[in-house]
């Protein structure tokens, strides 16, 4: 049995791509399943966040199983084959080094960021929930999580600003100059946009609105950060008055379109708009980013300052790297 990982990232590919691929949470653990039938494998998960989507299997040939999943993703997917160049394949020891980096945040944007350590074991539970993983994969994951908080616990990987959330909250401070007396509305109410709004709270922000389409989140969320609940079919009302628009929902299309925009633009008096969409699929239709006051900002902007936390923790990858390596010298994987 072989392991193995197809994926696409946001060094590999750019968001407009990624966001074709992208898989709801709530859907994960089918996914899983329809990967193994897909592939013709034994075993599946599959890991979709903003940055990122990835297959892992078990399967009997490698190659054959990278041939299969490719053409039918495609197929499925309705893209052209000419995608297949936005993916990275890795077998055996190069796949679980590879998943081993993801966990422990080196392959992130933000180098060390800590989400994804949370994004990949709900991933893996949901395809283990869904009766996708075997003996092979269980190892893998399991293995990884293990090696994913002993790089964080022995190294300084993790040290600042390492969440996509806290970057984007930057961003917005370098536009406005700070954040204090600003209000802010947050579209979603998940853990991207529960660590976003921490982050704008211990920056100084005035108000805070939250809207999600479950509103009893919206309300849990609000007032954890001390702010106010918006129903959904609201939130362009908020529009009016807020400084910052921070949106993270899992909508499987754009939610925030430039009419909308254009009818808050009078009762806002043109005063400039900030909006950072770290959703993929994007919440926000680029459009919006044309009017003349508005700025607009996408998950993959957000690589340039990730750029910056990154070169302060470049001396630690090698030893986050002597870490994986030597755990994973006890499995006896095949290629080592």
């Amino acid at each position: 049995m072989e392991l193995l990982c197809l994926g696409l990232n946001h060094r590999t590919a750019p968001v407009e791509v990624r966001e074709r691929f992208a898989v709801g949470t709530a859907s994960l653990g089918k996914a899983a399943n329809d990967l193994v039938l897909l592939a013709e494998a034994t075993e599946g998960v599959v890991i979709s966040t903003c940055n990122r989507t990835e297959f892992y299997l078990a399967a009997v040939n490698a190659q054959a199983a990278f041939e299969r999943i490719e053409t039918r993703l495609a197929e499925k997917i309705q893209v052209d084959s000419s995608v297949s160049a936005h993916f990275y394949r890795k077998e055996k020891i190069d796949a679980a080094m590879h998943l081993c980096r993801v966990v422990s945040g080196l392959d992130s944007m933000m180098l060390g960021e800590t989400e994804i350590f949370g994004q990949v074991k709900y991933a893996y539970g949901a395809a283990l929930d869904a009766g996708a993983t075997g003996a092979v994969l269980n190892k893998i994951f399991q293995r990884a999580f293990s090696v994913g908080k002993k790089v964080r616990t022995e190294t300084s990987i993790q040290e600042g600003s390492t969440s996509v959330g806290n970057v984007a909250v930057d961003l917005a401070e370098k536009i406005f100059g700070h954040l204090k007396n600003s209000e802010v509305m947050i579209l979603g109410a998940g853990e991207m946009s529960r660590i976003t709004a921490q982050s704008l709270v211990s920056r100084g922000a005035r108000s805070i609105f939250v809207a999600n389409r479950s509103f009893d989140r919206a309300e849990e969320l609000a007032k954890e950060m001390g702010g106010s609940a918006v129903r959904y079919d609201e939130w362009q009302r908020v529009l009016e008055r807020v400084d910052v628009v921070i949106s993270s929902t899992g909508s499987p299309h754009a939610i925030v379109h430039r009419a909308d925009v254009e009818k808050a633009r009078r009762a806002r008096k043109y005063r400039p708009l900030f909006f950072i969409d770290i959703a993929v699929p994007r919440d926000i239709d680029p459009g919006v980013g044309e009017i003349e006051e508005v700025y607009l900002y996408d998950i993959d902007t957000l690589e340039q300052l990730a750029e910056e936390a990154r070169a302060r923790r470049l001396l630690q990858i090698e030893e986050c790297e002597r870490i994986i390596l030597h755990e994973l010298e006890k499995l006896n994987l095949p290629g080592m």
